[in-house]
């Protein structure tokens, strides 16, 4: 005999989980102590173990209920419908993938293309900076963050040539 949290504990689910099925009728009431403490038997952690099984197999509860409700043997029925779900669902989550890496692989929804040096500059310019401004502008983030100042100008497509130049620039001026 087993109390509720043993029970659940050796199924290997919680205590809420038993009581939960217990409630909805996937698991018959138990006998009781003269303390009103609930009991368990044999038969009811080899149906809960039953269960167990068929939720790890991703069945809902109505089709739990259905196959332990059904004579022995019919399960078959239930798994099979089960299996064809299961596979109409793989076959939906790859066609979001194909749909996924065809979006990844359209150019025009690449960051790396949205913009370029010329646009980043003018930008620049358009905010009021001057050269000299911009070139400060490198310098300080070449001196906090040398890795993401290289990321950023890699980022702006700059050939590696014009990047060594650059960051070269940035380290011995200001």
């Amino acid at each position: 005999m087993w109390t509720v949290s043993k029970l659940a504990s050796r199924a290997g689910l919680t205590r809420t989980a038993l009581l939960y099925y217990e409630s909805i009728g996937l698991m018959r009431a138990p006998a009781r102590s003269q303390g009103n403490y609930r009991f368990y038997d044999e038969r009811d952690l080899r149906r809960l173990l039953e269960i167990r099984a068929y939720r790890d197999a991703g069945l809902k509860l109505d089709d739990i209920r259905a196959v332990l409700d059904r004579p022995a043997g019919e399960a078959a029925g239930v798994l099979r419908r089960r299996l064809m779900e299961l596979d109409d669902e793989i076959r939906t989550r790859r066609e979001h993938q194909a749909s996924i890496l065809k979006l990844l692989r359209h150019t025009s929804l690449r960051r790396e293309q949205m913009i370029t040096k010329q646009k980043w500059t003018s930008i620049m310019k358009a905010c009021g900076l001057s050269d000299d401004q911009m070139h400060r502008w490198h310098a300080e983030f070449e001196r906090s963050a040398p890795e993401e100042h290289q990321e950023f100008l890699e980022f702006l497509h700059i050939p590696e040539a014009e990047i060594k130049t650059i960051r070269e620039k940035s380290r011995t001026s200001f």
